[in-house]
């Protein structure tokens, strides 16, 4: 596979109607999760993204089928012959783990190594562990591979995440919908991607209340049955589609969103002087000619404003009046973006988790590169509204979780070709 750039036109406005893809914070549960079911699962709205594909090869090399028809997946688990994943499959995304609690739960044994993914500093998996752990799972840890197994039976367990992880909350629920009795995790993740999760495990038999609530009860089942289920639409795709529609000053509709996963983004977007209309055919987005600054951002668990959402906003408060000030509270490393945006003549500084931004009057082209997925989203939204013509590369990170993103964009009268 050659190495792609998106070469970018900008200074041109949007406009128009775009339908935002399925989400890629669901689908990969979802996808790991019909492992617990032996026959076929029918997932809509999965989207076409190469961490989608990686989960797909990970399926087929245990001995699952896996096809798709357009926006659908249908994934055959009833024939399993393998219980390890090999490195080159783990490494290729971070969310590779999320397959430790459906495998336990299919097989009562699994190898894998550890994950690989975006650089985003350390993201420990020790809560996934040690949760299982408590479920009653043996792990062993030897030069990065974790060999683990239930050597007696999978149980459930009260579970206080010191962390509202969203990977781990993810795991526990699956691993739990097949453990014999009662799973409590306490401080669970709520994101809507939990939720959805909980529905399509719910759809095939298991027993889980309080999904997207702080408490989360599993009652394990003793099998359970494939099932069609519609994936939610991505929130983080939506966040970036209107921060591009307000750092070029244009008037969008984004068809096919949910507006309350959207809750915490809105309120920075009409701070900045954006007009959000909410109708029954999808969201509008009119941007001013002139962007005021947010202010103050602050990433915090859901529903708090997402660390996803901020370095596409991060683009738009570049070319906002005023100072805007981002605290980063999820991940360590998230500020890898910031040097390619200077390049495009963004003044911003960074010391530890805060980011001070001054909105600059105009974003020149420049020649970039993304270093993970959400940076190279931000990149893209500098480039639409920079004068001149930029290139991008590093797009192999941008495809991990936007589907054809250059056309989407380019519906909306964007000039962007991926070369």
């Amino acid at each position: 596979m050659g190495v792609s750039v998106f070469v970018v036109d900008g200074g041109r406005r949007l406009s128009g109607e775009v339908k935002v893809q399925g989400s890629k914070n669901s689908a990969l549960p979802i996808l790991a999760a019909t492992l617990l079911c032996r026959g076929e699962s029918v997932l809509h709205n999965c989207p076409r993204l190469s961490d989608v594909e990686a989960s797909l090869a990970i399926l087929r090399y245990i001995g699952c089928t896996a096809r798709r028809e357009g926006d659908t997946v249908i994934v055959d688990t009833g024939s399993v012959t393998r219980f390890e994943i090999p490195p080159e499959l783990m490494h290729r995304m971070r969310s590779s783990i999320i397959f430790l609690g459906a495998m336990i739960a299919r097989f009562d044994r699994v190898r894998m190594t550890f994950p690989g993914g975006c650089e985003l500093g350390p993201r420990p998996i020790d809560l996934h562990l040690s949760a299982l752990r408590e479920m009653g799972v043996e792990i062993g840890e030897e030069h990065g591979e974790l060999d683990c197994r239930v050597r007696d039976m999978l149980h459930g367990a009260n579970i206080s995440l010191p962390v509202p992880s969203v990977g781990a909350t993810e795991n526990i629920m699956i691993a739990a919908a097949l453990a014999t009795g009662t799973t409590v995790i306490s401080n669970a993740a709520r994101e809507p991607e939990i939720v959805d999760l909980a529905d399509y495990l719910n759809a095939c038999g298991a027993e889980i209340h309080g999904a997207g609530e702080s408490t989360v009860v599993i009652d394990g089942v003793e099998s359970l049955s494939p099932a069609v289920h519609t994936m939610i639409p991505d929130r983080i795709v939506a966040a970036t589609l209107m921060s591009a529609a307000a750092a070029t000053g244009s008037d969008i509709l984004m068809r096919g969103i949910i507006p309350s996963h959207l809750r915490s983004v809105f309120p920075v977007f009409r701070n900045s002087g954006c007009e959000i209309t909410v109708k029954r055919e999808g969201v509008r987005i009119t941007a001013p000619y002139r962007l005021q600054s947010p202010k103050l951002i602050r990433t915090m668990p859901y529903p708090g404003f997402p660390t996803d959402a901020q370095a596409p906003v991060m683009s738009m408060a570049a070319v906002a009046d005023g100072m805007t000030v981002f605290v980063e509270n999820i991940f360590t490393s998230r500020y890898s973006h910031v040097s390619e945006l200077c390049r495009f003549g963004a003044d911003i500084r960074v010391e530890g988790k805060v980011a001070v931004v001054d909105g600059v009057k105009r974003l020149l082209s420049a020649n970039v590169r993304a270093q993970d997925l959400r940076g190279a989203a931000a990149l893209v939204v500098a480039a639409l509204c920079a004068v001149g013509k930029s290139e991008i590369s590093g797009i192999e990170y941008l495809e991990r979780g936007y589907e054809d993103f250059e056309l989407a964009l380019s519906s909306l009268g964007a000039d962007v070709k991926k070369i």
